[in-house]
Order: C-alpha cells, then structure tokens, then sequence
C-alpha cells in the first residue's frame, strides 16, 4: 500500500481542524510520512476535487449535504472509503446505499477514532493485497477483489463485472470461484456472486448495486442477504 490520500470534508473549521490534528497524529505514528490530508469546507468543494483513499465526510452541511455529496461521488465511480461524522447517529442507517465503511458521532471520541483508523488502514490494505488470478486460454489476469461488483454463470462461463465496466469471462464453475473469493461475496442466486460492498438494498427479488443496475435475488436468499448486509454494518462498528 502506497501514499494514501486523505480527505476531511466539514462546513465546521474547528471540526475540520480537529479531525485533521488527529488524523495526522495518528498516521504519523503508523506511517509517518506516507499520507496526506486536504481539507474541505463544503460537499460542493469536494466534489471538485477526487481521487481519494478515505474521505471523512460531515452529513449536515449546506446543499449538497454529505449524503448527496457522497451520491454524486459514487455516481462519477469514485471508491475511497466513505466515514460519515455526524451529530444524528440515525442517519448512517442511509450508509448503505452509498457504501460507507464506518461513521463517527460528534463530538469526536478519541478512543473510537483510533479504532475506525485501524479498521480503515486494515480494509485498504484488503483491498489492494486480495486478488484474483483468471486463466484466460494462454494468458492470465490478476484482478484485485475490490474492483469485482458481482460474478455471473452462463452456460460454461463465468464473467466477471468490475466497477469500471469491463467484464472478464473464462471458463469456470461458479462453486470452485465462491471457494477462492471472501466473505464480502454473497451468493445471492445459483448463478449470481455479489460484492456486499457494492450493495445499496434488496427490494422486490433483487439486489439494487451501488453502480447502477441490480442482480436477482432467490426468494429463499432474501432474508440471507439482509443479515449479511447487516453483519457487515456490525462489523464496521466493532
């Protein structure tokens, strides 16, 4: 894992001011010199910036507010981690469908924060560390997991859906592929693999995608799929 790109979003200077102290303080005990921190007064700021790692975003803000500010930068495909600080600990319920990997309630909590950022550095350090080799004829593909939304079987095939929009198919079996990925994959239908971190809900026999779209859900997963969305919200708090 490389240099990581923090952002702190909060129409509050002394909020701003104090996340990015203990932020700062905190990498530099544990990557001294391998971060850095921008700071960001308002969602619409933000969203004229990108390309960040993790992004503390405050919910109550002028329009755009962080839930909308958070829409928009996963509508434009941006994948940084999301953490929400927020006064309202009910409305991280609204996490879900933009993907929010932790929040935190204001006023700030210094225990809770060092233990969001060790959550935080271990999820990067998944996402960049676990992938996937496909066999394609000849060649071969390493394919990182974060980036596969949901894997499909049609016929001898198995294609891959990546959230740029490329697809990868190769010849497979959907079993011995649920075998080589982790518990962020949910086999939602016999022929669909879902990525819980690309899921916004589940509603009306599907899994509505954070990307765009939706993968159908069997009747008997349904409630299957909601205790999973579910463990993985309780283990962001954890």
């Amino acid at each position: 894992m490389g240099r990581i790109k923090f952002a702190v979003c909060d129409d509050e200077p002394l909020m701003v001011q104090e996340l990015s102290e203990q932020l700062s303080g905190y990498m530099e005990e544990n990557r001294p010199g391998q971060y850095s921190v921008s700071r960001f007064s308002s969602g619409r700021a933000l969203l004229e910036s990108g390309g960040f790692d993790v992004i503390f975003l405050d919910i109550q803000m002028e329009a755009p507010d962080g839930m909308e500010t958070a829409r928009l930068l996963r509508r434009r495909g941006e994948r940084g981690l999301l953490i929400f600080v927020t006064v309202l600990k009910e409305r991280v319920f609204d996490a879900f469908e933009v993907e929010a990997c932790d929040y935190l309630v204001k006023p700030l909590d210094r225990v809770r924060f060092r233990q969001t950022m060790d959550r935080t550095l271990k999820r990067l350090e998944e996402r960049t560390a676990k992938t996937l080799v496909v066999q394609q004829g000849g060649a071969c593909e390493v394919i990182a997991l974060s980036e596969i939304v949901y894997c499909e079987v049609l016929g001898r095939k198995i294609y891959l859906h990546k959230s740029d929009g490329a697809v990868i198919d190769y010849y497979g079996r959907l079993e011995d592929l649920e075998r080589r990925l982790d518990r962020r994959f949910f086999k939602c239908h016999r022929s669909y693999l879902v990525n819980l971190d690309c899921v916004r809900g589940c509603r009306d026999g599907q899994a509505v995608l954070s990307q765009g779209g939706a993968v159908p859900v069997s009747r008997l997963r349904e409630r299957d799929l909601i205790q999973a969305l579910l463990r993985c919200m309780k283990e962001r708090e954890v």
